[in-house]
């Protein structure tokens, strides 16, 4: 693990995360993160954009390819209702010789190293710890750890993004923090062929008729604008899979009945009998016979 001095204290700082997330949606989306981060001259400073949507529309992937795609290290803090401004920033734990030890958080970590800092689902924090962040946010530029008794500056190439869940179950932001989370790049399902992608992306080993029943089941449901999103279909597509597997029908030659079935028993369990529901309506009007 890495270590800085800061005013005599030591931190030790957190590891980048390397994940397997890869955007294959809007390009334009990702140069409108670039776009925010971008410094133009010498008395700019870059911008901290929030991503909004509905849940599983990709809005994390978005910001993680967006600062991978910079080839700049990219750091992930989950943000919950239960985050405290040190977990933000500095936290003390007893080292093994008994010491206490400062660790930096992701976000302070990507701050010294001069990375991206994903803050995920922002605003099911607290106003309180958003706080933590105001100076960072703004030209200052820091965060002032209160256990440690140390003030951290940002590294130059510092970026900052957030995401944030359009639902009811996250907190309402006051408007000095709102004010320093701009721009707002709201994220909408996908169209027909780029959800297709991103199934395919995600499901390499799947056979083109399950993608398609999927695809086929999001479209009438944004359309009826349900919530379900894309990573339900995966999550949809996924089990039917494991069950098919799981029989001596195999995934490639099962036949459309078995695929039916399991499609309709995994929308089921994954969401709920209505969405069972567009299950059955699709493999109802595909079939001459009815």
């Amino acid at each position: 693990m890495e270590k800085i001095i800061i005013d005599n204290v030591e931190l030790h700082l957190s590891e980048p995360d390397e994940v397997p997330m890869r955007w294959v949606g809007q390009q334009e989306l990702i140069t409108q993160v670039q776009a925010a981060w971008l410094v133009i001259g010498n008395e700019d400073l870059p911008l901290s954009p929030r991503l909004v949507g509905r849940p599983g529309v990709g809005k994390t992937t978005l910001a993680y390819h967006a600062g991978k795609a910079l080839n700049r290290p990219v750091y992930l803090f989950q943000a919950t209702m239960d985050t405290r401004p040190e977990d933000l920033i500095v936290t003390p734990v007893i080292s093994e010789n008994g010491k206490i030890k400062y660790t930096a958080s992701s976000v302070v970590s990507a701050m010294i190293t001069g990375g991206v800092a994903i803050i995920d689902e922002g605003n099911r924090m607290s106003e309180k710890s958003w706080a933590s962040l105001a100076p960072l946010l703004d030209s200052r530029r820091y965060v002032e750890s209160i256990v440690a008794g140390i003030k951290i500056k940002a590294h130059p190439e510092f970026r900052l993004c957030t995401t944030m869940n359009d639902d009811a179950s996250t907190f309402e932001l006051p408007e000095y923090i709102h004010s320093r989370l701009q721009p707002q790049i709201h994220i909408d399902f996908p169209e027909r062929d780029e959800e297709l992608l991103i199934l395919k992306s995600n499901l390499p080993f799947a056979n083109e008729e399950i993608l398609e029943y999927v695809v086929e089941f999001l479209q009438a449901a944004h359309e009826a604008d349900e919530r379900y999103s894309v990573r339900d279909g995966i999550n949809i597509a996924r089990y039917a899979l494991k069950r098919l597997a799981g029989t001596n029908h195999g995934v490639p030659g099962s036949g459309p009945e078995t695929q039916a079935l399991y499609l309709k028993e995994a929308a089921s369990m994954i969401l709920d009998d209505a969405a069972s529901a567009y299950f059955k309506e699709l493999m109802d009007d595909s079939d001459p016979e009815e």
